[in-house]
C-alpha cells in the first residue's frame, strides 16, 4: 500500500497558504472579555476576542463588521479592518448598504462603553429583521488598546497625499503584474513575497507611519506585510483594506501614474554625486543603478551596500570589460579615494559607460546599516 504522506503534506501546505490573516496584537491574550450590558445597551454584547475572529483578510463570508461612528472624523483615520462605515446618524439613508441576507452576522461597534451609536444601530437592524447581531461595546479604543492593527480609508490616504503629510505608503502586490500597471501615487513597491529582501526600503525611524495596501478585501498581502512590519518594531502601522481597486473607483486611473524616479545629482567635483541623491535613489529605486564596491574583500566582509558588486580596485583594469553597461555605475569605497580612481579608470578605458563616485566617508556595519558623511 502506497503512503499518503506526500498528499497529506501538500494538503497541509495548501491550507497554510490559504489561511486568512489575523491582524496581530502585541498580546493576544490581553483581549478583554465582553463587558456586562448596561441600561439601554443592545442585549447581545461580544468581546474584542470575538470580533477579532472576523476582522481578517480575505474578508469572511456571512459576516459584516459595522462602524457606527462619523466617517471623516472617526472612521477614515482609524477603524477595525474589514469594517464598513454606516454612521448611526445616517442609518436610515444608508440602510441599503447592509447585507441582503438577514441571517448575516452583524457586529456593530463605535467609540467605547460610553458610546451608544453601535447599540442604537443594532436595535434598528433588529427591527429590520436581522437575526444575528452582536455589539462590540468597548469598540475601537479597546481594539487599539489591545495592540491590534488599525485600518484607514482610501479617502483618508487621498487627504494625506493632498496635504503632503509625512508617511510611507507601501503597495504589497507583485510589482510587474500589478504595481507597474497602476498604483496609488507616491506608493513604493515592496511585494509581500519579497518583504524580507526589501525591508531596507522602509524608514529607519520605527515610529514613522506606514500604510500597507493591496488588491482589496479579498487580498491578504497587505495585512501579511503589516504584520511583518509590526514584528520588526514599527509602531505606527495601518492597513488600507479596500486597497487599489477602491482608489481606482474613487479617483480613476489617471491619478495613478508612476511617480518620477529619483535621479543622481552631480556633486561639486567632476564625476561625483551628492550623498543626498545617492541615498534617495538607493532607498527608492535601487534597481536603476549598479553600486560597485572597489574595496578589498576583507573590508567588504565587514559590511557593504546591499546588492553591491565586488570589484577590488587592484583588479579593475584587468576586468574593466566586465563592468555592466545597462545602468549608471556608482563606485564606492571608504573615503572616496579609490572610488574616484575607479571612475577615472572607467572613463579612460570605457568612456561610453555612465560612471560616478561618492566623495564621502562611509562606514558599514554587518547588519547592513551604514553612515555617510559627505566631504566638504
Amino acid at each position: 500500500m502506497k503512503s499518503n504522506r506526500p498528499l497529506a503534506i501538500a494538503v497541509l501546505l495548501a491550507a497554510i497558504f490559504a489561511a486568512p490573516t489575523i491582524f496581530p496584537s502585541v498580546s493576544l491574550a490581553a483581549d478583554s472579555a465582553a463587558v456586562q450590558p448596561k441600561a439601554g445597551w443592545y442585549q447581545q454584547v461580544g468581546s474584542g476576542r470575538f470580533c477579532r475572529k472576523y476582522a481578517v483578510l480575505p474578508k469572511p463570508e456571512g459576516v459584516q463588521i459595522i462602524d457606527s461612528r462619523p466617517a471623516t472624523r472617526k472612521f477614515d483615520p482609524g477603524h477595525i479592518p474589514t469594517a464598513m462605515n454606516l454612521p448611526d446618524t445616517q442609518f436610515d439613508k444608508l440602510v441599503d448598504q447592509l447585507p441582503k441576507d438577514k441571517n448575516t452576522l452583524l457586529i456593530f461597534y463605535c467609540d467605547g462603553p460610553e458610546c451608544m451609536l453601535s447599540h442604537n444601530s443594532a436595535f434598528r437592524a433588529e427591527k429590520l429583521g436581522y437575526t444575528n447581531i452582536q455589539v462590540y461595546a468597548e469598540g475601537y479604543p479597546d481594539w487599539i488598546k489591545n495592540g491590534h492593527i488599525g485600518a484607514v480609508s482610501v479617502p483618508f490616504i487621498k487627504k494625506l497625499i493632498d496635504d503632503k503629510a509625512p508617511m510611507t505608503l507601501i503597495d504589497s502586490r507583485p510589482k510587474e503584474r500589478k504595481f507597474d500597471k497602476g498604483h496609488i501615487p507616491g506608493a513604493i513597491s515592496i511585494p509581500d513575497l519579497q518583504f524580507d529582501k526589501m525591508v531596507d526600503r522602509l524608514p529607519a525611524d520605527k515610529a514613522a507611519p506606514l500604510y500597507f495596501y493591496c488588491e482589496g478585501l479579498s487580498c491578504k498581502l497587505s495585512s501579511d506585510s503589516a504584520a511583518k512590519a509590526v514584528k520588526l518594531g514599527y509602531s505606527a502601522v495601518k492597513v488600507v483594506p479596500e486597497g487599489y481597486p477602491a482608489w481606482e473607483k474613487l479617483y480613476g486611473t489617471e491619478t495613478a501614474a508612476t511617480p518620477a524616479k529619483p535621479t543622481l545629482q552631480a556633486g561639486k567635483e567632476s564625476g561625483t554625486i551628492t550623498v543626498a541623491s545617492f541615498e534617495k535613489i538607493f532607498k527608492e529605486a535601487p534597481e536603476t543603478i549598479h553600486v560597485v564596491d572597489v574595496r578589498d574583500p576583507a573590508e567588504m566582509a565587514s559590511g557593504s551596500f546591499k546588492g553591491a558588486i565586488a570589484f577590488p580596485i587592484n583588479t579593475l583594469e584587468k576586468r574593466i570589460e566586465e563592468l555592466p553597461s545597462d545602468k549608471p555605475i556608482v563606485f564606492v569605497c571608504g573615503t572616496g579615494a579609490r572610488s574616484g580612481e575607479a571612475h577615472d579608470m572607467a572613463k579612460l578605458y570605457r568612456p561610453a559607460l555612465k560612471t560616478y563616485f561618492l566623495e564621502a566617508d562611509i562606514k558599514w556595519n554587518k547588519d547592513g546599516s551604514y553612515s555617510i558623511v559627505e566631504k566638504k
